[in-house]
């Protein structure tokens, strides 16, 4: 990895060149309420007979920035909900008749879980604990008979029998994913975090990522529960992630597995990682050649495959990212704002991933830490993945966006007082449509290019870096341009290497406060930036 000083404090945006590509579907979204049903976010489902089960999550919006004021009890979710989106029916109970173990981690946020059958299956999550006196992220495996605590809720009988808890220290994780490929679950990334979040790194809390997939079995017949673990895989590079997507596969050989998308934070800056995962038959193996500029922090999602194209698709709706379209400009926020971005990441048959953003956005500055809940009975694959090809009908409900974090604006977090979001109270049916010669989606060029640009710290009065990858040592070059198209710097960088290159940038004195643009340059591609440089 190199590491060059160059030139000028600057503050950035990136330029993508889209180009108009037919899409495989199209998405539309439809608005709806339930009388009397609140927002939640960060939420655990299970769901039976078309009914939802809802459990844990948070009542408000971003969490604050102060340690007295974050993630605090008030916000707790008490309750267990069952919705019937069909009916827009809903019915609660509260947690109060279960032992004190279940309900303080059965009432935390960011749960991992994964229904089988009739059992979901609860793994940690992070909350105040009055049994510890603290905050805390929960080591339990909880079981859950999702179709019995349904029918007991709604006719007001006693649901306790229906929950199974265990406890091990490496189920300690909050913000990473549960999933399962054939017998096996996997756990994916995460943290765990236990005191006062303070984001100015005080010492109300410790931290200490997974980075790690750990694997076990689950013997259940109903009463006993047993859990056996594998060894993990650990790599302190690359599954140092957390508050994540990562969805269900199906590759282009035909078998299951699943992708990590993005995730925070990357170990050389607090920002999202680009690059993906991919976990298959036990082992896994990171993707480099493909960048995720959309959609980085966790939000509603959907996976799909055509198996007359061999194509999977994974739609990711709004959120949290780094990056946002803005009337064609792919703008690189390092704040990392709320967004209304619905794209599509597609692999094709020869497992080339390209992402591609829709010509319809979230309605609002929302579907962060909201799930998307499918149709009870859609066509499936067992992992849970649509059979696109399967969607006979022009338009098709496939399901449900429920909850998740509404913001009146894109960079609320250094001013955050508990005002600027809330939870959202409106459902989204989702239906997928078949496509027509006339609908296009928009294919970002650089989530398809080896150079992954990315500059950091932003915004920046001192000292910054550019980062990009090569695959192999090669001469690049680098121009900084007005708008008016004069170039005012030009740099020939031959000292790179193989992979990672990082190049540090310094004041300079051929720049006055104002726009300018920033390209890399190899023999085969380049990539431009939209540059801001501030005083």
């Amino acid at each position: 990895m190199k590491r060059i000083v160059l030139f000028s404090a600057l503050i950035f945006s990136f330029i993508s060149s889209l180009i108009a590509q037919t899409s495989p579907f199209q998405v539309y979204l439809e608005p709806f309420q339930i009388s009397g049903l609140g927002g939640l976010q960060s939420y655990t489902y299970g769901q039976s007979g078309g009914k939802w089960l809802i459990l844990g999550g948070r009542l408000d919006g971003l969490h604050r920035r102060q340690p007295f004021a974050s993630f605090g009890i008030a916000g707790h979710n008490n309750q267990i909900w069952v919705i019937d989106p069909g009916a827009q029916m809903k019915w609660s109970a509260p947690l109060t008749s279960l032992p004190v173990a279940l309900q303080e981690q059965l009432s935390s946020t960011n749960m991992e879980f994964h229904q089988e059958g009739d059992y979901l299956y609860i793994v940690g999550g992070y909350g105040y604990s009055n049994t510890a006196g603290d905050h805390k992220t929960y080591d339990n495996f909880t079981a859950v008979n999702v179709p019995a605590v349904i029918a007991a809720i709604q006719n007001g009988t006693s649901f306790t029998s229906h929950f199974r808890q265990l406890s091990d220290p490496d189920f300690a994780v909050t913000g990473g994913y549960l999933e399962q490929i054939g017998s096996t679950f996997y756990l994916v990334g995460g943290q765990k975090f236990d005191g006062r979040y303070n984001p100015m790194n005080g010492p109300s809390f410790t931290q200490e990522y997974t980075n790690q997939i750990r694997k076990f079995t689950v013997e259940d017949d109903g009463t006993n529960l047993v859990v056996t673990f594998f060894p993990p895989d650990t790599d302190t590079a690359h599954l140092h992630r957390r508050d994540y997507n990562v969805i269900p596969q199906i590759m282009p050989d035909g078998q299951e597995g699943l992708t990590a998308f993005s995730g925070v934070f990357q170990t050389v800056a607090d920002i999202p990682y680009l690059n993906c995962v991919n976990i298959i038959d036990g082992s896994y193996s990171v993707n480099d050649s493909f960048s995720q500029y959309y959609n980085h922090y966790h939000c509603a999602h959907l996976p799909l495959y055509s198996a007359s194209s061999n194509e999977m698709h994974n739609l990711f709706f709004g959120g949290i990212a780094q990056y946002y379209d803005s009337l064609g400009v792919l703008v690189q926020d390092n704040d990392v704002p709320f967004v209304k971005t619905i794209a599509r990441v597609t692999r094709n048959a020869n497992g080339l991933m390209s992402e591609h953003k829709l010509p319809v956005e979230m309605p609002a500055l929302l579907g962060a830490s909201a799930e998307l809940i499918p149709l009870e009975g859609i066509d499936t694959y067992d992992n849970g993945v649509i059979r696109l090809d399967n969607l006979l009908q022009d338009t098709t409900l496939v399901g449900y966006i429920y909850g998740g974090i509404e913001s009146s604006a894109g960079n609320i977090f250094w001013i955050n007082d508990g005002t600027q979001s809330q939870t959202s109270t409106t459902l989204y049916k989702v239906y997928i449509l078949k496509s027509s010669p006339n609908s296009i989606d928009d294919l970002n060029e650089q989530s398809v290019g080896m150079l992954q640009l990315q500059v950091y710290p932003n915004p920046n009065q001192g000292e910054l870096f550019v980062k990009f990858n090569l695959d192999k040592a090669e001469t690049v070059n680098l121009t900084l341009s007005d708008t008016a198209g004069r170039t005012i710097l030009q740099e020939t960088l031959t000292d790179t290497e193989s992979g990672e290159n990082i190049f540090g940038i310094q004041p300079g004195t051929k720049t006055i406060s104002g726009i300018y643009f920033i390209t890399i340059s190899t023999q085969k591609e380049s990539a431009s930036q939209k540059i801001v440089i501030k005083e």
